[in-house]
């Protein structure tokens, strides 16, 4: 019967593990199933995604990557919920003490009770005993041998009676004592302060004019002996056995001295919980700010030991995360050209993150003070590669986000924000070096007042100015002049060009122009005439003046390879192009632009300069010789791409202004008739045959600004050519 349970129950539980077994299966198998056909497009979705935005997930990591540096050099510290300045009205509502506090005292009152104990606090000297037993032992011996050396055995009982009295007056000396102290100690001693002499383990305090010091025991000595007979080899003996036997022993003084220094309360009073501290209104004077400080000390601390690290480093991550957010916002409505170019956002958050790191520094050391950082520096690089608006905006919130690394954030905000805008209106416009020594004085001045006008509200005098702080503002402003090193560091880092370098690029003793005016003087001519259309425009239309001038001039050059293929350099009226056929014509034509290019990288331009090179023909067609072979040809089926530049169109307002200036200004050599009339219809007929060859779509140029464009072209042509309308 048991064996046939045994079989039944057996049996049984083998049928549960199987059906489980079966279970486990069947789900291992759905989940399997799942896998092979859910997944697989699951993750295509997800390529596809990363693929698709891959641009603005770059950019977003770059932001993020910037706040994760930004919060981490953060200090991981709370903040006091209330601002207040000393000898100003509170802002806020009622306080009331959330909790039993104690009042520290301040700096002033700490450092006059140090100085109390320090000045009534006492020197204490260890009395070494055995120096005078062995002393005076040694003074026996040396007078007895000096005596015989000159006497011999004779005038026994003047030499017991000098020997004695020599003895006793050892004895005496070194009853008092003989000091011996660094001559500052000596010093103190002299007016006053506290003697304490130790010996068998026992101080005892001693008026310093009761002991002797060597020079003392030496005069005394010949104050007693001053008619004994033999007194010169006594005092001899008695000189070189006077040694100091009371020492000063500076490691029990600075114990002693540091047991009363620590015995110093920090605070003083209390103030309990649910008592009023200051009410809406009322003036913060001395007693009150030192209550809020306490407060905030204590809040502070009390804060810290409730909430953990995160609770900070979430706070942290959402203002810095707002600041940033701000920023990209700013870029996306106003710079979408920045937005656009992942580099250029490389380097607007690079120079952010190197201003916090500096702080960083600062904070860490301990010793260095943040106002040493010249934090002008981001400005005044910011408006050198971009506008002025862009450097402010970034500018004040760069501040506004240093702020919660600092204590003192209100004055080191307000300072930083007035400085950095006093800064860029002193370089809107900075083509010259010494500008900057311009904007160090600002700098310094700047920081020096506001620093001032603190320090009468905090104070209400000026009794408790630091001179020191004046050094740092005045190192700060001293490294601002380190802006061109910079500038041109990042200039080579991220391929940018500042106002300095198109200056140095327009001027035309540069070797490059020198070599287009000694080959080319036709084409350097035009390029002259060119640069000055173009500036004008873009001046009248807002641009980039220096750009614009600076492109145009370098333009042509890739005419200096083959300059008499080019009509503005034939004066012998031979035409080359009189020997080649139409498409041999247009091919030279066409290829200046491609050799100016080379010409252009060879000598190291920038590439917004040669940009101007590449563009300035569009993929326009070289209208005379194609015109041409269609009339020689006209049955000939034409490859256009033969008679067309390669491109790219304009895509600039700066690039767009230089093809227009170019046309016009060749086109207009080549007027039979240099009146008003004819150059202002040959003005609208060539810019509106280029709006109508469309190479202006992907410039950020409108009607309105080529109307005015062709107004400033004609009103300039009509001068040079000294056209008037007649009347």
């Amino acid at each position: 019967m048991n064996l046939l349970w045994l079989v039944y129950y057996f049996q049984k539980q083998t049928n549960v593990i199987i059906k489980n077994i079966k279970n486990k299966s069947d789900e291992a198998l759905n989940i399997l199933y799942f896998r092979n056909l859910y997944y697989p497009k699951f993750m295509s979705k997800v390529f596809d995604y990363i693929r698709n935005r891959h641009e603005q997930l770059y950019k977003a990591s770059l932001f993020i990557l910037t706040l994760i540096l930004l919060v981490y050099w953060m200090p991981n510290e709370r903040k006091f919920a209330y601002d207040y300045i000393k000898n100003k009205p509170w802002q806020h509502e009622m306080l009331i003490a959330p909790f039993d506090f104690a009042i520290y005292k301040n700096e002033s009152e700490l450092k006059t009770e140090q100085n109390s104990i320090i000045e009534k606090s006492a020197y204490y000297f260890d009395k070494d005993l055995s120096i005078g037993e062995a002393k005076q032992k040694d003074f026996s011996a040396s007078f007895i041998v000096l005596w015989n050396d000159k006497n011999g055995d004779k005038n026994s009982s003047e030499k017991a009676e000098l020997l004695k009295k020599g003895n006793e007056l050892l004895s005496n000396i070194y009853e008092k004592g003989i000091i011996s102290a660094p001559n500052d100690v000596i010093e103190e001693l002299a007016k006053g302060k506290a003697l304490f002499v130790k010996s068998n383990e026992i101080a005892e305090s001693i008026p310093f004019n009761q002991l002797f010091t060597a020079s003392s025991a030496y005069r005394y000595c010949e104050e007693q002996l001053s008619e004994k007979p033999g007194k010169d080899l006594l005092l001899k003996t008695l000189s070189e056995n006077i040694t100091p036997n009371i020492l000063f022993n500076k490691e029990l003084t600075d114990e002693i001295l540091q047991q009363k220094l620590n015995t110093i309360s920090f605070t003083r009073g209390m103030v309990q919980k649910g008592e009023r501290i200051i009410s809406k209104g009322e003036v913060v004077d001395d007693e009150k700010f030192e209550i809020l400080e306490s407060l905030k000390k204590e809040y502070l601390q009390l804060k810290n030991q409730r909430f953990g690290l995160w609770s900070i480093i979430l706070g942290q991550i959402i203002l810095v995360g707002m600041a940033l957010f701000s920023i990209y916002l700013f870029l996306y409505h106003f710079r979408k050209d920045i937005v656009a170019d992942n580099k250029r956002i490389v380097f607007l958050l690079l120079l952010i993150a190197l201003m916090h790191f500096l702080v960083y520094v600062a904070n860490v050391s301990g010793f260095i003070s943040v106002y040493i950082i010249p934090f002008c520096i981001l400005p005044i690089i910011i408006r050198t590669f971009y506008d002025t608006r862009l450097a402010s905006f970034v500018h004040i919130l760069t501040v506004i986000t240093l702020g919660l690394s600092l204590s003192n954030s209100f004055e080191f905000i307000y300072l930083q924000i007035i400085a950095g805008t006093l800064t860029i209106f002193s370089i809107v416009n900075m083509n010259k070096r010494s500008q900057l020594f311009g904007t160090s004085v600002i700098i310094f001045a700047s920081y020096s007042l506001g620093y001032l006008s603190f320090q009468l509200i905090y104070e209400g005098s000026f009794a408790e100015i630091k001179l020191n702080q004046f050094g740092s503002f005045a190192f700060s402003a001293m490294l601002t002049l380190f802006t061109y090193p910079l500038i041109y560091l990042f200039e080579k880092l991220f391929g940018f060009v500042s106002d300095v370098t198109l200056m140095e690029l327009s001027d035309t003793n540069n070797p490059l122009l020198r070599e287009l005016a000694n080959k080319a003087p036709g084409t350097f001519q035009h390029s002259l005439q060119v640069a000055y259309l173009a500036e004008s425009a873009i001046f009248e239309i807002g641009g980039n003046a220096l750009l614009t001038r600076a492109g145009a001039l370098y333009h042509d050059i890739g005419k200096m390879d083959n300059p008499l293929y080019y009509i503005e350099n034939q004066t012998t009226g031979i035409n080359p192009h009189d020997e080649l056929d139409f498409k041999e014509s247009a091919e030279i034509i066409i290829n200046h632009v491609k050799k100016g290019i080379e010409k252009a990288k060879k000598h190291n331009l920038p590439d917004s300069v040669i940009d101007f090179i590449r563009t300035h023909h569009g993929d326009t067609m070289v209208q005379y010789f194609y015109r041409s072979y269609l009339k020689h040809f006209p049955d000939e089926i034409i490859d256009e791409s033969i008679f067309r530049y390669p491109g790219p169109r304009p895509y600039s307002k700066e690039t767009a202004v230089l093809m227009m200036a170019d046309s016009v200004e060749a086109a207009s050599r080549s007027l039979a008739k240099k009146d008003a009339e004819s150059i202002e219809k040959l003005v609208d007929y060539i810019i509106d045959y280029q709006i109508k060859e469309d190479q202006f779509i992907n410039a950020d140029i409108t009607f309105k600004d080529i109307a005015r464009i062709k107004k400033i072209f004609k009103k300039i042509l009509q001068n040079m050519y000294h056209a008037r309308i007649a009347y």
